[in-house]
């Protein structure tokens, strides 16, 4: 994917980034949606580097907007295999950072917005070097624990009362993770619908904090 498909902020220090986070919109939206968490989670980890790609496919729903995947038939099966479809396009954009920045894949940070968080559970799950963490915020596990090999820490975040994605998806998300000894935190928002607010943000920011530290301290 060329470098003008990719929004990027930081270092907030202006030095060297020894992070990468990138943040993964949702349906119908593209990267300019999630770009402006990077000004506050920069404040927090000032050394990260924070990417928002847009998502590969136009949003076959709407005359605008893009797609990690179609969700014009919402069956387990056509989000699995749209997942799978999906994953080597985000693989390669993340080597691709990774080289740019001159970090090795173990020094990101994946975070996703519904269909980004869908796409940050399946696909950091599933890299052979283990992303810091991933960060899914009102998100679903879409195909579950099957054929993961990494066990990277996990951040589940959603609203109670989601309209789009509901809670419960993460929640079960929680359960198949702590089976599969994944080392998951978790934060509901009482009247919460499908959106960030203040507490997902401070959850987001104590969780950057600790990969941080985590990559610092390999």
């Amino acid at each position: 994917m060329a470098s003008t498909d990719t929004l990027r902020c930081g270092p907030k220090n202006g030095g060297s980034p020894s992070m990468i986070v990138f943040l993964l919109h949702g349906l119908g939206a593209d990267g300019n949606d999630l770009i402006d968490l990077a000004p506050h989670w920069g404040a927090t980890v000032p050394d990260a580097l924070f990417v928002a790609p847009h998502a590969p496919d136009p949003h076959d729903g709407a005359p605008f907007g893009r797609q990690w995947f179609s969700l014009m038939e919402r069956t387990e099966a056509a989000r699995l295999a749209g997942v799978a479809a999906a994953r080597p396009v985000l693989d390669a954009m993340i080597d691709a950072e990774c080289a740019r920045a001159g970090l090795p894949a173990s020094a990101v940070v994946l975070m996703g917005f519904s269909q980004g968080a869908m796409m940050a559970l399946y696909t950091g799950l599933r890299r052979p070097r283990p992303p810091a963490g991933i960060m899914a915020y009102s998100g679903m596990l879409i195909g579950g624990v099957e054929g993961i090999v990494s066990r990277p820490p996990v951040l589940l975040v959603h609203g109670e009362v989601d309209e789009v994605v509901p809670a419960a998806a993460s929640q079960q998300a929680e359960s198949a993770l702590r089976a599969a000894e994944v080392p998951v935190d978790s934060t509901f928002s009482p009247r919460l619908g499908h959106g960030i607010d203040d507490a997902g943000l401070s959850a987001g920011s104590l969780f950057l904090q600790r990969a941080s530290a985590g990559i610092t301290a390999a």
